[in-house]
């Protein structure tokens, strides 16, 4: 099943993308090479990259809109509540046929279950943060991230991608 495998390998890329450390330059540098790819692209995306609960780096690019910078607000909400990408909990949720509000009793207004936002590791430490893109479909999103993640931290990308549908 599509879900089942697509939920190991982001369990595989969760264990994988983890830092020996994080911190501010270290959040602008991923913010940076988010941002770079995104222009090259011709993406029109929103990036967020909070370290604790402080913003570190965000860029808004053209063609994104005021709608991006809420669904990277509800998304990263996901990832540093739960510690889990936020793709990975609308998977889960899909899979059990539920949702975050009957669930958790958690609000669409301030979280949503939507690819694009994963939990910043630190090996010892835990969660410290959250790398959030919003404007494209959410496995790009995730996927972009996760791209991203795997350059920052020198990781083969060809082993952590999401298969293609």
């Amino acid at each position: 099943m599509t879900i089942d495998r697509d939920l190991a390998r982001i369990a595989e890329q969760e264990d994988a993308l983890c830092f020996d450390s994080f911190d501010l330059r270290t959040a602008w540098r991923l913010g940076r090479l988010l941002q770079e790819a995104a222009e090259a692209r011709g993406l029109g995306v929103a990036i967020d990259v909070t370290l604790h609960s402080m913003p570190a780096f965000y860029a808004a690019l053209s063609g994104s809109t005021p709608d991006n910078a809420q669904w990277v607000r509800r998304k990263r909400n996901v990832a540093l509540r739960l510690f889990r990408s936020s793709y990975a909990t609308g998977l889960n949720l899909a899979k059990l046929g539920t949702t975050l509000q009957a669930k958790l009793g958690l609000s669409d207004a301030d979280y949503a279950a939507h690819g694009g936002s994963f939990p910043i590791f630190v090996k010892g430490t835990g969660c410290v943060g959250a790398v959030t893109v919003s404007g494209l479909p959410q496995r790009e999103d995730h996927n972009m991230v996760v791209e991203a993640l795997a350059k920052l931290l020198d990781k083969d990308l060809s082993l952590l991608r999401l298969e293609d549908h």
